[in-house]
Protein backbone atom coordinates (compact mmCIF):
# COMPACT_ATOMS: atom_id res chain seq x y z
CA UNK A 1 0.00 0.00 0.00
CA UNK A 2 2.91 2.13 0.96
CA UNK A 3 4.19 1.86 -2.85
CA UNK A 4 1.01 3.21 -4.37
CA UNK A 5 0.68 6.18 -2.09
CA UNK A 6 4.07 7.32 -3.32
CA UNK A 7 2.88 6.64 -6.84
CA UNK A 8 -0.03 8.44 -6.24
CA UNK A 9 1.76 11.67 -5.13
CA UNK A 10 4.22 11.58 -7.94
CA UNK A 11 1.10 11.82 -10.48
CA UNK A 12 -0.32 15.10 -8.62
CA UNK A 13 -1.22 18.17 -11.00
CA UNK A 14 1.15 21.20 -10.30
CA UNK A 15 0.96 24.43 -10.97
CA UNK A 16 3.88 26.96 -11.68
CA UNK A 17 2.65 30.79 -12.78
CA UNK A 18 4.94 33.19 -13.86
CA UNK A 19 4.25 36.92 -13.78
CA UNK A 20 6.89 38.49 -16.18
CA UNK A 21 6.86 40.74 -19.19
CA UNK A 22 5.47 39.06 -22.60
CA UNK A 23 8.73 39.40 -24.20
CA UNK A 24 10.79 37.29 -21.33
CA UNK A 25 7.52 35.09 -20.99
CA UNK A 26 7.84 34.26 -24.97
CA UNK A 27 11.81 33.68 -24.96
CA UNK A 28 10.92 31.31 -21.60
CA UNK A 29 8.70 28.62 -23.80
CA UNK A 30 11.13 27.17 -25.93
CA UNK A 31 13.35 26.51 -22.51
CA UNK A 32 9.69 25.15 -21.03
CA UNK A 33 8.97 22.68 -24.02
CA UNK A 34 12.45 21.21 -23.55
CA UNK A 35 11.60 20.59 -20.03
CA UNK A 36 7.75 19.20 -20.65
CA UNK A 37 7.00 15.81 -21.27
CA UNK A 38 3.51 17.01 -21.71
CA UNK A 39 1.05 19.24 -19.50
CA UNK A 40 -1.01 22.41 -20.20
CA UNK A 41 0.30 25.80 -20.76
CA UNK A 42 -1.93 28.39 -20.71
CA UNK A 43 -1.07 32.62 -20.94
CA UNK A 44 -2.91 35.36 -19.38
CA UNK A 45 -3.12 39.19 -18.72
CA UNK A 46 -2.79 39.99 -15.77
CA UNK A 47 -2.70 43.13 -13.78
CA UNK A 48 -0.13 43.18 -10.60
CA UNK A 49 -1.29 45.06 -7.71
CA UNK A 50 1.96 45.38 -4.96
CA UNK A 51 0.67 45.12 -1.50
CA UNK A 52 3.24 45.13 1.67
CA UNK A 53 1.58 43.78 4.65
CA UNK A 54 1.79 46.09 7.88
CA UNK A 55 0.33 49.69 7.97
CA UNK A 56 -1.31 51.64 5.23
CA UNK A 57 0.43 54.78 4.57
CA UNK A 58 -1.71 58.10 3.95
Amino acid sequence: HTAKILRLSMDLPLVIEIVDSEEKINAFLPVLDGMLGGGLVTLERVRVIYYWPGERKG
